[in-house]
Formats: C-alpha cells, structure tokens, sequence
C-alpha cells in the first residue's frame, strides 16, 4: 500500500525569526536547527540554542516523534525527535513532519523511508532553484511513502539502525587501524 505523506501527517514550515537568534542561557525556548541533524538522522538536543521568547504558539512546539526536514541544500532529508526536547520550536528553513496517523505509518520508518532512494529521486526532481536547491512543503506532502505492516515498519526501522551503528563502528575502526599504521611506519622511518 502506498500513502501521500499529506494523508499520513502535517508539514508545517519552521519559525521564521526576523532577526539573527540572540542566544541566553537562561532561556526558556530551544531552537532546532540545521546544525542539530546529525549524521544517523536523529536530532540531537544536547546542545540546542537557547533563546527568550515571549510568546510562542503550542503549534509551533516540536515534540518527541517529530521529524524535521532539510527543505534546503544538497542533502534532502530528514531527523527524527527521539528524545522530548522540551519546550523547542523548528527553525526555518527546515520543516516539521508529525505523523497524524500512528496506526499507519512509525515516525522512524518515515524518516527512514524520506532517505531512501526512490523518495529521494522524487524529491530531487521536483527540487526548485539553481545554486539552492530547494524542496517545497507541497513537493514532501506529495511524496508517495510505501507502507508495510507496522511490525514490518518497525523491523526495517531496527535493522537500518543496527546497520547505522555498524557503519559508524567501521568508519572509527578503519580511523584508528591508520593511526596505528602511521605510529608504526614513523617508528620504523625513525629506525627505532
């Protein structure tokens, strides 16, 4: 079965702040931005901007669950809130994905599925500007999602992130073989 993502969630763009973010360290909202998305598509909330704000909208507050989505730049995709990050508003030009239907799709499978090949030809192909690329709310809302039983959702979603995690073993493996390689060949350069 397949499900636009408009049928699945809501797409709303990120807060647009008029003026550049003046940090507090005292304050009592967190800003969500591009920089949080970390490499294993998860939003990473220990070191979120912190700013004061007086008034802030409960529909612009992110929650545990969400996604947000690079709507800007090379890399199309999206992280997902795995931890509650408190009072947090998304940030533009990134947006927010929170699923309206739990019995159909997983908030992890669908930003699993967003990273995925065919979703990111799609998105590609309909990507506006020249130097920017750009995605449009309405391009994600489009994006045709394939969805599984929900323990299936739930399977791909554990085996993609055992996969993540060995990927990321190998990469600090392979760093730390040539660290020792070079140690051992300076050693020998140096005829000890």
């Amino acid at each position: 079965m397949k499900m636009k993502i408009k049928k699945l969630a809501t797409v709303q763009m990120g807060y647009s702040f008029r003026s550049r973010l003046e940090t507090s360290e005292s304050g009592g909202i967190a800003v969500i931005q591009m920089k949080d998305l970390l490499d294993d598509h998860t939003v990473g909330c220990d070191e979120l901007l912190r700013i004061d704000m007086e008034t802030v909208k409960e529909h612009h507050l992110a929650r545990r669950g969400d996604l947000v989505f690079r709507s800007r730049g090379h890399v199309t995709t999206a992280a997902v809130l795995l931890d509650d990050p408190g009072k947090a508003v998304v940030a533009a030009p990134l947006l927010r994905i929170r699923v309206a239907k739990p019995d159909k799709v997983l908030p992890e499978y669908l930003n699993w599925y967003i990273s995925q090949r065919d979703a990111q030809i799609f998105l590609t192909s309909r990507a506006k500007g020249t130097v920017q690329k750009m995605i449009s709310k309405q391009t994600i809302e489009d994006l045709e999602v394939v969805l599984p039983s929900l323990k299936k959702q739930k399977n791909i979603v554990e085996l993609a992130t055992l996969l993540t995690r060995e990927q990321t073993l190998l990469h600090k493996l392979a760093d730390k073989r040539e660290q020792y390689i070079s140690a051992v060949l300076m050693q020998f350069a140096k005829g000890e």
